[in-house]
């Protein structure tokens, strides 16, 4: 192929992995938000004093971070499916996705709630403030100081991350990719354009992940 054919087929690839790469971002960041919500919640839920609450969080914990999440993904797209509850490609990348995460973000989140001294929500407790009103406005702000970092880092994986839900034909750019691929018979260049995207994409997170570590370090 010459470099005339492959610009043209270039200039054929790019405006649809552009638009699937925007199909990824949209993923990354609802399966995100589901991940930092729920993952708080367990984690909230692994330090309550109620036994069984606590229990049942350490098992969803437990059995998430020891499954895949392509394992996951199946089970939410062809397994529910099977018992009469359908979930679009994305719904269950979405869900699947936020839901593998948010094990693995609710440690985090421990170790940062369980970073800050016990003296600081006593304090609170002194003055007059309830256990609610100390987690909200001293406890979980100083949290967040620790959690940050690993959540930015957390983001990049997971924008990479979204490349498994191309095998339940979710709309995103690996998916895309392997379509193009399977159409003009040249993966290698395709490929290598979709790779390039990724790192697009990628890198102005990893820069900020960085800067906020550094940041996070001063502040301490």
């Amino acid at each position: 192929m010459n470099l005339s054919n492959a610009q043209e087929l270039l200039g054929e690839w790019l405006p649809e992995l552009i638009e699937a790469a925007f199909g990824t971002l949209r993923i990354t960041a609802v399966a995100f938000v589901v991940a930092a919500l729920v993952g708080l919640l367990l984690a909230f839920a692994r330090l309550s004093r109620r036994r069984w609450l606590s229990r049942s969080a350490f098992v969803y914990i437990e059995i998430i971070r020891g499954m895949p999440a392509l394992t996951l993904l199946f089970l939410l797209y062809f397994g529910l499916a099977s018992g009469g509850i359908v979930l679009q490609a994305f719904q269950a990348a979405v869900l699947g996705l936020g839901l593998n995460g948010a094990a693995y973000l609710a440690e985090v989140y421990r170790a940062g709630l369980e970073a800050i001294h016990a003296g600081q929500r006593e304090a609170g407790q002194s003055i007059g403030m309830t256990s609610l009103q100390t987690t909200r406005y001293i406890v979980l702000p100083q949290a967040m100081r620790v959690v940050l970092p690993p959540l930015a880092n957390y983001a990049i994986a997971l924008l990479k991350e979204t490349s498994i839900a191309s095998l339940i034909a979710a709309p995103e750019l690996t998916n895309r990719a392997r379509d193009l691929a399977s159409e003009y018979f040249m993966p290698m260049e395709i490929y290598l354009v979709s790779g390039a995207i990724y790192f697009v994409m990628a890198f102005p997170l990893s820069r900020a992940a960085r800067l906020l570590e550094r940041r996070m370090a001063r502040g301490r």
